[in-house]
């Protein structure tokens, strides 16, 4: 059974992470045996006077980390056993905590779904891409782009990334590129080369979750600094580089995941100055760049280094063919060349049909119309997911407009609980995701993202539409719960 938990509501960390933490150390520890159960929910709450919400976030965490397993009608227990059985021929061979996120309630059919940022298959030129593929395949290039390639990736698509790179001002004689697979084999040969267990890296908070479990999972101590409306806090990175040894600072300047907030230039000018001074590598996420709506570009931190400091992430899959599994990696050559020997012995290299492929999508100028259209149908789909909020969503919602990019970012008001209410809008046919996916510290409970690029506008105000009901009811329910509480004693 779990040993008595004194919180410290003093430490500034959530009482659900303390939860969390304790339960992490009874169970890592053996003092909670694999496949024994832990107590549900309802009844944890109810002993250490807590709101069941805050007892089930440390569960959900848990979960998360393949720690614990809830099993339907039968309560949560130990990962690693079968209640009353020994363990499998593997679960005592298997190293290290899962870190797959917390599973999503099942979602009925035609449900609205928000939770995924990807571009919108409707779009995408399938006749002219069937045409470049054929180009490819008639070429006489096709015998050396079927065999093995370098892992640097397909040298005539590294030569015209390098070639864009260095008109745009983003990459100078020491620079090189390197083509990975997505930009998530980007982020985990980064933290190869540049971190050991035990380092500490900044990110933002809140973060797209594949860039924290990158880190994570590595035993890598991943830091948090909060994101606001004009993007990271500056000043906070700044105290944190002076008290923390720092491998790494990762931020995403334009239309952050999932805020979708942007950073302005002299907070970008600021962010370069502090990492300078601390010694600290910058890595610059741009994937969404390229899918402005509104307002006028900001100069990309890769342009603004004067240090040689930045490491420059950007990938195909949120403008073209996300399926391709095309990304690319701009730094310093002699750190291409560690990612390099570390991508040879993970896969080889990179499939290079796709890479010529896009190339050839490239060069033939249907890359760039392709976009065009992306940022025309993403700027109506942004104004249809607003405009839904304003219409639909209950007074005092909050909504952070982004100029560009895939992601809406909702607060709602209180005392609305984003990951309480997520079974509940699942029911009523729309999916979300809460904060709590993308907190690196504290989740904010009302927050949640809306990724709308890929869906119609029509289908975004009717999902909208069916979250505003879910909400408005929760909220009636709330109000007639308080009324109820405050009623007098009649004697």
């Amino acid at each position: 059974m779990l040993s008595l938990l004194q919180f410290d509501e003093r430490s500034g960390e959530p009482i659900y992470r303390q939860l969390y933490d304790h339960i992490r150390g009874e169970i890592v520890s053996g003092r909670l045996a694999k496949g024994s159960r832990i107590p549900p929910t309802r009844d944890l709450s109810s002993q250490l006077g807590l709101n069941r919400t805050t007892v089930k976030a440390a569960y959900e965490l848990l979960e998360r980390e393949g720690l614990i397993q809830t099993r339907a009608g039968r309560g949560s227990f130990v990962a690693g056993g079968e209640p009353g059985s020994g363990e499998t021929f593997f679960t005592a061979r298997i190293g290290g905590d899962s870190l797959t996120e917390a599973s999503l309630p099942p979602m009925p059919e035609d449900c609205v779904n928000f939770t995924s940022a990807r571009p919108a298959g409707d779009l995408f030129p399938l006749e002219e891409f069937r045409a470049v593929c054929a180009e490819v395949i008639g070429s006489g290039e096709v015998e050396r782009i079927l065999q093995l390639g370098a892992p640097q990736g397909y040298g005539p698509l590294r030569r015209r990334l390098l070639e864009d790179a260095v008109a745009r001002g983003e990459a100078g004689a020491d620079d090189e590129v390197m083509v990975t697979n997505g930009c998530q084999q980007g982020l985990d040969l980064l933290q190869r080369v540049l971190t050991q267990p035990g380092d500490a890296v900044a990110v933002e908070d809140p973060i797209y979750p594949g860039l924290k479990s990158v880190f994570q999972q590595a035993g890598v101590r991943v830091l948090g600094v909060r994101v606001g409306a004009d993007g990271m806090d500056v000043e906070a990175f700044e105290a944190l580089a002076k008290r923390e040894k720092l491998r790494l600072v990762a931020v995403t300047p334009n239309f952050q995941n999932p805020t979708g907030a942007t950073m302005g230039e002299a907070a970008r000018r600021r962010l370069l100055e502090a990492a300078r001074t601390a010694g600290v590598p910058v890595l610059e996420n741009d994937v969404y760049g390229a899918l402005r709506y509104s307002g006028e570009p900001v100069k990309s931190l890769k342009q603004m280094d004067e240090a040689g400091i930045v490491i420059r992430l950007n990938s195909f899959s949120k403008i073209a063919f996300p399926g391709l599994r095309v990304g690319w990696v701009t730094g310093r050559r002699e750190l291409i060349a560690a990612m390099a020997a570390r991508k040879q012995v993970t896969d080889l290299h990179s499939d290079q049909l796709s890479q010529a492929v896009l190339l050839r999508f490239m060069e033939s100028g249907r890359l760039e119309a392709h976009v065009g259209r992306m940022v025309e149908a993403g700027r109506k789909r942004l104004e249809a997911a607003v405009t839904a909020c304003g219409t639909w969503l209950p007074a005092g919602t909050r909504v952070m407009k982004p100029e560009g990019g895939m992601n809406l970012w909702v607060s709602l008001p209180e005392p609305l609980d984003a990951s309480a209410l997520l079974e509940r809008a699942f029911a009523g046919g729309v999916a979300y995701l809460p904060a709590r996916y993308f907190a690196v510290a504290g989740a904010e409970t009302d927050g949640l993202r809306l990724s709308f690029a890929h869906l119609s506008e029509e289908r975004i105000e009717e999902g909208i539409g069916r979250l505003g009901i879910v909400l408005e009811d929760e909220l009636a329910r709330a109000r007639a719960a308080w009324r109820e509480d405050k009623s007098p004693v009649i004697v």
